[in-house]
């Protein structure tokens, strides 16, 4: 028999129940984790000079999450759910990527993880905005990393990001 749970979190118990089967675990905090991968993107620079973005909203969410393997079980809502894999080491080689669509987007954008199902890069930017990247696009997840994993743990369907939502410096080929 599982013991009742006493206390609660800030994800929906199904959420919760996933993190906390991956390893998490309310005030988990391995900062000196999150600086040995500051560290690795700080110091890695592409063959064309290409370099990580590295800010706190990042730093912040890979001391709560970094490490953590998340396998949901059960359908998803709108699509299937994630398993995620909380390592930003798997965007290392992304960096000319995410800064290309940091600056379409008018921000700064740092691997936190990848889904390994669709090949999903996730990435935060400075404000702790959540997307992800893979061969069909690119999605907003949430305004946060708590709404970026319920939408991945619950299999809710991610905003598509589109030439619409993006600044209005756009080149002008794109523009309606």
């Amino acid at each position: 028999m599982q013991a009742e749970r006493t206390s609660s979190t800030r994800f929906a118990v199904h959420v919760d129940a996933a993190l906390r089967a991956a390893g998490w675990e309310p005030g988990r905090w391995d900062i000196r984790q999150a600086e040995v991968w500051a560290d690795a993107l700080r110091e890695h620079v592409s063959p064309a000079g290409h370099t990580h973005a590295v800010h706190t909203a990042a730093v912040e969410v890979w001391a709560e999450f970094g490490g953590l393997r998340v396998a949901p079980s059960g359908p998803g809502r709108q699509v299937a759910p994630a398993e995620l894999d909380m390592d930003p080491m798997h965007g290392l080689h992304m960096a000319r990527t995410l800064g290309d669509l940091g600056r379409a987007l008018g921000t700064e954008l740092c691997p936190v993880g990848a889904e390994p199902g669709s090949g999903a890069l996730l990435a935060v930017d400075a404000l702790g905005r959540v997307y992800a990247l893979d061969h069909a696009g690119d999605w907003f997840l949430g305004p946060g990393i708590d709404q970026a994993l319920t939408t991945l743990v619950t299999g809710t369907a991610p905003v598509r990001l589109t030439t619409a939502g993006l600044p209005a410096q756009r080149p002008a080929a794109v523009r309606g």
